[in-house]
């Protein structure tokens, strides 16, 4: 039933009928391409072979022991992958903050490199340095059983592909503690030690709290690395629940698997937004915060700076690594330069490449457009169920690939929404996917102009639609193109979902470098991977150059 205060909501909403239809169309989107196909995946690991709502199998799947070992596998290589990655973000941010080490742009950029590169790049790049034919461990050391495939290979791969998420967060979140706070503890008498724990740490708390829930939702969301790197003998429940629809044809199987990876997503995504998200603590005033660096000692200082080299020279093996793979004959057995390998993907995936570009750049304007409506709705219009369109609308960051991917083969599969195999259903795939990012940075951007602009054209006689397009969205302009950005660089490099979604007439270039992969054709691979890195380049220039460097990939990963 209606509160009275929704009732007047309701009323006020009725003498802005443009609002109300646009508020009843985003609602029936969320409902039809965000919740109805999460609807679906519960129906169907509900429903037993006879059609009947039944728990049979989540029976045989709570019961199979090497089910049980994917779920506890999952858990665990995201648990690490949050503990160990938001160490090395926090101490790779506070270093850059609170010492006069040198070179600190060139650190900060090697650090988000990983952000444009496919997810399980990093995963292709371990098997060509660490793998049976090694360059590190076989062509130096002359080791070829070093156990890459399993926990410790797929941690490193993730690690390394989250660290950007990790680093960028706990970046804003030091950068934002006044340095005057340290001063006046110094003042006091306090040692580093002290200012450490009793200062920087305890406001840096929810910060690393949130940090630490983001990192465990990516990695337990991914796909790419795990299925590259896991192995049979360490199985994760996004491959199985991959491998029980395409391998065994069985979708109440994988519907089952994927509800039981969804709830501890949904689990951590809910505490980490309605619960940390709140704990933050102001301490930007009016009065000056500079000061002069000396929370952290020479000694200390230059131990930080090695952990930071050692870390950046890591993330730059990694990358080179596959821009070198790309112009070798065949890695680890003929390493001859050669330009064969572009030669190859141009003449086997040069549909795929089209493709990927056709519906990047489809989904990306609207999913930027569509976050920038959404936020402004949200932090600017009153309407019932406001909180709801606002959580509804950003689920899809928690939710995992793999549950997205199942839910949209299920849901729209058969008429009077029959679309699995086309082109729209992987732009609605991106749309509805990465449009979070957009909500996000528009909430973000509107929350500091001030309503009083927007009121004062209400004032002169504007009607809604000319305050936004001519007020508002130039107001947001910069987090409407860095939401592009972000949702253009994730569409050209998605996998999880999209490997569901793909067709003989659709096919992304992702799942061609994943499929070379599993060929063991990684030159290949690597080649393709350049190719679309040399594409989100070009595009990302081509904005910067427009937009004279009004964009950033950076700050919409604050997430």
């Amino acid at each position: 039933m209606f509160s009275e205060e929704n009732k007047n909501k309701a009323k006020k909403l009725f003498k802005n009928p443009i609002i109300m239809i646009l508020i009843i169309i985003i609602f029936s989107l969320i409902a039809l391409f965000i919740i109805y196909p999460l609807i679906r995946v519960l129906q169907v690991s509900f429903t037993n072979s006879e059609g009947n709502i039944s728990l049979e199998i989540y029976k045989d799947v709570f019961g199979n022991n090497y089910m049980k070992k994917g779920f506890f596998n999952s858990i665990l290589i995201a648990s690490l992958t949050a503990i160990i990655g938001t160490i090395l973000g926090f101490l790779f941010a506070y270093t850059l903050n609170r010492t006069d080490i040198p070179f600190k742009k060139l650190f900060k950029t090697i650090a988000v490199i990983p952000m444009v590169f496919p997810p399980f790049i990093g995963a292709l790049a371990i098997i060509m340095l660490f793998g049976f034919n090694g360059l590190i461990t076989a062509k130096i050391f002359g080791i070829r059983n070093f156990p890459v495939y399993g926990l410790w290979g797929l941690m490193i791969a993730q690690i390394v592909s989250f660290f950007p998420v990790a680093f960028i967060t706990l970046d804003g979140v030091i950068s934002t503690i006044s340095p005057t706070l340290e001063d006046a503890a110094f003042n006091l008498k306090a040692n580093r030690k002290q200012v450490f724990f009793k200062v920087i740490l305890p406001l840096s708390v929810p910060g690393i709290a949130s940090t630490m829930l983001i990192l465990f939702i990516e990695s337990l969301a991914d796909f790419g690395n795990p299925l590259i790197l896991a192995g049979s003998r360490f199985p994760v429940l996004s491959v199985q629940a991959y491998l029980q629809i395409t391998g065994m044809f069985d979708l109440k199987t994988g519907a089952a698997l994927a509800v039981w990876l969804l709830i501890p997503s949904i689990i951590a995504f809910v505490v980490q937004k309605y619960w940390i998200g709140k704990k933050k603590y102001i301490t930007v005033t009016g009065k000056p915060n500079t000061s002069t660096i000396k929370s952290v000692g020479p000694i200390t200082k230059w131990v930080l700076f090695t952990i930071i080299v050692i870390i950046s020279l890591f993330i730059l093996l990694i990358y080179v690594t596959i821009f070198w793979g790309a112009f070798t004959k065949v890695w680890g057995m003929n390493n001859q330069f050669t330009f064969d390998n572009f030669k190859y993907v141009f003449d086997v995936g040069g549909q795929s490449i089209i493709d990927t570009l056709i519906i990047a750049l489809t989904s990306t304007p609207i999913s930027a457009l569509l976050g920038m409506i959404i936020a402004f709705l949200i932090v600017r219009k009153t309407f019932p169920l406001k909180r709801t369109m606002e959580f509804t609308s950003l689920l899809n960051f928690a939710v995992p690939g793999t549950v997205i991917g199942i839910g949209y083969i299920l849901a729209f599969n058969s008429k009077p929404i029959l679309l699995t195999g086309t082109f729209i259903i992987l732009v609605i795939n991106f749309v509805f996917r990465y449009v979070p990012v957009g909500i996000q940075s528009g909430m973000a951007l509107l929350g500091q102009v001030d309503p009083a602009i927007e009121e004062a054209a209400y004032t002169l006689g504007a009607d809604d639609k000319t305050v936004f397009s001519k007020i508002t969205l130039p107001l947001i302009i910069p987090a409407f193109f860095s939401a592009m950005v972000y949702s253009f660089v994730r569409s050209m490099t998605a996998i999880s979902a999209a490997i569901f979604l793909v067709s003989a007439n659709w096919n992304l270039m992702t799942v061609q470098i994943l499929s070379q992969s599993d060929s063991g054709r990684l030159s290949e691979a690597c080649a393709f991977s350049v190719i679309l890195i040399i594409i989100i380049f070009v595009f990302m220039g081509i904005l910067k150059l427009f937009l004279k460097n009004k964009i950033s990939l950076v700050n919409n990963s604050q997430r």
